[in-house]
């Protein structure tokens, strides 16, 4: 087993990042260009524009990246969530309907910690559910979160009185979406971006620095040799499943306060998209290998992709079949990548 901290996996990983923003940079010029012979004259590009970097790419993006750091975590142990897309809904809704009882005009003070606990701690119960099946039924991960994805979007469904929360004639306090989540700094809403720059460096400096990161990494790497060499392998895989949970609670509450609502629908179909950024990233499926940086730039290039496809006015119907065969691609080139590794060590 390599370990993570030698210095030719930590070389790989910064050339692996590179390589993805070179990548962005690559997309970011070809839909720039494009965007200057798109624009009508005297008007500005339609691609490189205040309003298209921000509104159009980073701040939607931000629920996938923080999905995504949380997913890479788990994925780097050799395991998967594909449940990240309904515990996000699950979460927006239990924030929803926890903050409609409160007055419009109540107290940052009143609002922001139950806009905070409520979605987060659904979140965390998600991901403790995720992970207690897993460890302590020994299932495989994908069938376990395909049940648990199942569940938690029929309890989004079932459980709210309404398809869409707040009820009708009630609105989520201005503490937490006017004058928290859409607060504007220099005409730009910029709460969602800081939140996700926030997890970016909190998931860095968690498998980059702490010994809890270097244990996900050891059991991805090879899970028997960490049991052997006494790493406690089922607490650590209950702590990434529960950490992609909270990362799921966190995104559903971005989510709330950027739209103030909520509905059964919320979040659907996310978990791909969530994958795609992790495996573009770098994330290796078949463990041992992830970044948090690495999946920022993941979800950087679908959102790329995805800008690009409404810029150049192809249907929506292909974003599906770019983001599956974005799956594919980086999966076979992670394949291929071990498969010269392993020539080359013999």
């Amino acid at each position: 087993m390599s370990s993570p901290a030698s210095p030719k996996p930590a070389r790989r990983t910064v050339a692996q990042e590179i390589g993805l923003a070179i990548v962005v940079l690559l997309l970011g010029s070809i839909l720039t260009v494009y965007g200057w012979h798109d624009a009508a004259a005297g008007k500005p590009n339609t691609f490189l524009n205040f309003d298209n970097l921000i509104d159009g790419i980073a701040t939607p993006m931000s629920y996938y990246a923080i999905m995504a750091i949380g997913l890479t975590i788990v994925i780097i142990t050799g395991g998967i969530d594909i449940s990240v897309g309904a515990v996000m809904a699950l979460s927006a809704l239990g924030g929803a309907a926890a903050l409609q009882t409160l007055p419009p005009d109540a107290s940052a003070m009143q609002v922001l910690p139950i806009a905070f606990l409520v979605p987060l701690g659904i979140g965390l119960l998600c991901g403790l559910i995720n992970g207690g099946l897993i460890v302590g039924l020994s299932l495989h991960p994908f069938i376990v979160t395909l049940g648990t994805m199942s569940i938690f979007r029929g309890l989004a469904n079932v459980l709210p009185a309404q398809k869409t929360l707040p009820a009708a004639g009630k609105r989520l306090p201005a503490a937490f979406t006017t004058d928290f989540m859409r607060v504007e700094m220099f005409g730009l809403q910029p709460m969602p971006l800081i939140i996700m720059l926030i997890c970016v460096i909190f998931g860095w400096f968690y498998l980059r620095m702490l010994v809890a990161g270097r244990e996900t990494y050891a059991i991805g790497g090879n899970e028997e040799a960490a049991r052997f060499s006494g790493l406690r392998v089922g607490w650590i895989k209950m702590r990434t499943y529960t950490l992609a949970g909270l990362a799921a609670g966190l995104a559903g509450m971005v989510s709330l306060g950027r739209f103030g609502t909520a509905s059964t629908s919320t979040g659907t179909g996310y978990e791909l998209t969530v994958i795609a950024s992790a495996v573009v990233g770098g994330a290796s499926l078949i463990g041992g290998r992830g970044t948090a940086i690495g999946a920022l730039l993941g979800t950087l290039i679908i959102a790329l992709i995805e800008n690009g496809i409404i810029i150049l006015r192809m249907e929506q119907e292909y974003r599906l079949v770019i983001i599956g065969l974005a799956i594919i691609v980086a999966v076979s080139l992670d394949r291929l990548s071990a498969y010269l590794r392993s020539r080359r060590s013999v």
